[in-house]
């Protein structure tokens, strides 16, 4: 069935109950209003800033959006984009496109100006809607993007003079369901992915895809109606949205949570009796060091309703689920492994019975085959080393207007993930090493060849490779190796003054001068390069200014 139908049974079953929660601890706000008309709440909750909404009205809000939609001319098929920070708007929003037939597409907010002039091309944007943090951006491009699309301003201030106000818009807009008839083999969704190149790929995923996340999800932790399911991560990514669809797919209240500081994530599991959290690497890792240090104290928050915590988006140190469990010794944990080609988590699953597996990413999930193959395709003996492989109804479609790139990673429906993995002899699967270069810190990918491309550019510099190094908070951290021309000189602070030009995110964190060593075939040797220097100590993270 199409997702649409499980938030239309929501909101017929518990239309009255709350559905979503928005908690800001760094915004303050003394204010408690109540608007009416969309069973609204604005609270402050010991000095923090808070919103919740009711099945009822996030099915009405989708509606209003969906028929704003379809007045404005947008149809079945036509593609809409959502460029804002997790809010109380973004899922009736993203809901609101699914219901007029439309396909929605998240965007990534670390994007510059022209990477989201880009995406918007690749995948044929029709509808671009965003928040107030990005009016800057766009305004950037405005002049080359609104001749071929519509844009939707949902925000607080004033609604910029390239765009049309949301608020204003919405209004008057029916709050009845627009009726569009939809299947399983609609399309749903683009999301956004990159290889080893840097260049983002459209995946084109169907109806079908989405609630087979719902379900797995649902599935692997046994979501029932009692529990409440944090948000952390942002909304545009698969990971976040498709953990919170197995509390979704069972009509239970999800808190959306805008900080990520230990204090902020305990204080909201506490004060909103929140029973499952997933968490990245580095806010784990922040947690134990706030209590080891005693910044923070179990004592002080309400915790025991809290089962389970998950965790996943990069390789997840052994160590640290051991302590996590010292502090919390009646916590499930589980991991998942996905990839936004397989709608997210859940693909490979390890589920919370086998925490004696910990460093192994599990084996297929619910709904889910893998194998394991080599370079012919052939499936590797049992502990061998292959490349990871999936196949299930959360399989992409293709990279939309790309066949290419979609030849190379599907195949026979299987989808051939690059990840390179080992099975142990209870069947457990193991990641080895990336087929793909791609480094991943505090849970979000950073694409080396982007990196090299820029600094590439700059006068003193012959050759540069960039590599990812262990690090204990974020996972990896990124470190260009720089090769300087002959007789230049160039300092770290130079490097790093230079890429400035560069989003924090992508950004090296570690600077290296020495030769970069390539092959007979001109490749850069990146795992000699790994050897050399990743066996070094963990490096300490940099924060750029």
């Amino acid at each position: 069935m199409p997702i649409t139908e499980i938030l239309e049974k929501n909101c017929r079953l518990y239309g009255s109950d709350i559905a979503l929660i928005e908690i800001n601890p760094e915004k303050k706000d003394a204010r408690r209003v109540t608007w009416k008309e969309y069973g609204l709440i604005e609270s402050s909750q010991a000095a923090h800033y808070r919103r919740e909404i009711t099945w009822d009205v996030f099915n009405e809000k989708a509606n209003r959006f969906a028929n704003l939609l379809l007045g404005c001319n947008v149809k079945k098929g036509d593609k809409v984009a959502i460029l804002m920070m997790n809010c109380l708007e973004w899922l009736p929003i993203y809901f609101g496109i699914l219901k007029t037939g439309a396909l929605a597409v998240p965007l990534n907010f670390r994007y510059t100006a022209h990477e989201i002039e880009y995406c918007l091309n690749l995948a044929e944007v029709d509808v671009l809607v965003f928040g107030s943090e990005f009016i800057g951006r766009i305004e950037e491009i405005a002049a080359t993007i609104i001749d071929k699309r519509m844009l939707i301003f949902c925000g607080s201030g004033a609604c910029p003079s390239f765009a049309e106000d949301y608020a204003e818009l919405t209004a008057d807009c029916s709050s009845a369901s627009p009726k569009i008839t939809l299947s399983d083999e609609d399309y749903a969704a683009i999301y956004f992915s990159s290889g080893t190149t840097g260049f983002p790929k459209a995946i084109l995923h169907k109806h079908k895809s989405l609630t087979h996340s719902c379900v797995c999800e649902q599935a692997h932790h046994n979501q029932t109606r009692d529990d409440i399911f944090l948000c952390i991560p942002p909304l545009y990514h698969t990971g976040a949205k498709m953990h919170w669809f197995g509390s979704f797919l069972v009509g239970a209240k999800a808190v959306l949570l805008k900080g990520i500081e230990p204090k902020y994530i305990l204080d909201a599991v506490s004060r909103e009796k929140c029973t499952i959290v997933w968490l990245l690497v580095p806010w784990a890792q922040d947690i134990l060091l706030a209590l080891d240090s005693g910044e923070e104290k179990l004592e002080n928050y309400e915790l025991d309703q809290w089962r389970l915590m998950h965790i996943g988006a990069q390789p997840v140190p052994q160590s640290l689920v051991k302590r996590w469990l010292e502090h919390f010794p009646h916590h499930d944990y589980d991991t998942n492994y996905g990839l936004s080609e397989s709608i997210g988590p859940g693909c490979v699953h390890l589920g919370i019975e086998n925490t004696h597996k910990v460093g192994s990413i599990g084996k297929a999930g619910y709904g889910w085959e893998t194998k394991i193959v080599d370079e012919s395709g052939n499936p590797v003996s049992r502990g061998g080393v292959g490349e990871l492989c999936v196949r299930g109804d959360g399989v992409m479609d293709c990279y939309y207007n790309d066949s290419k790139a979609t030849s190379e990673v599907l195949k026979d429906g299987w989808l051939f993930t690059g990840d390179m993995a080992q099975e142990d002899e209870d069947g457990f699967i193991f990641l080895v090493d990336r087929k793909k270069d791609v480094i991943i810190t505090g849970g979000e990918n950073i694409y080396p060849v982007q990196i090299e491309n820029f600094l590439a550019s700059h006068p003193d510099i012959k050759d540069v490779a960039v590599i990812g190094l262990p690090d204990k908070r974020q996972g990896e951290v990124s470190a260009a190796v720089i090769e300087l021309k002959k007789d230049r000189e160039c300092t770290e602070d130079d490097i790093r003054m230079f890429c400035h030009a560069l989003p924090r995110y992508k950004r090296p964190y570690k600077i290296i001068f020495a030769d970069v060593p390539r092959n007979a075939t001109g490749k850069i040797e990146k795992p000699k390069l790994r050897r050399m220097y990743g066996a070094d100590e963990l490096v300490a993270v940099q924060n750029l200014s």
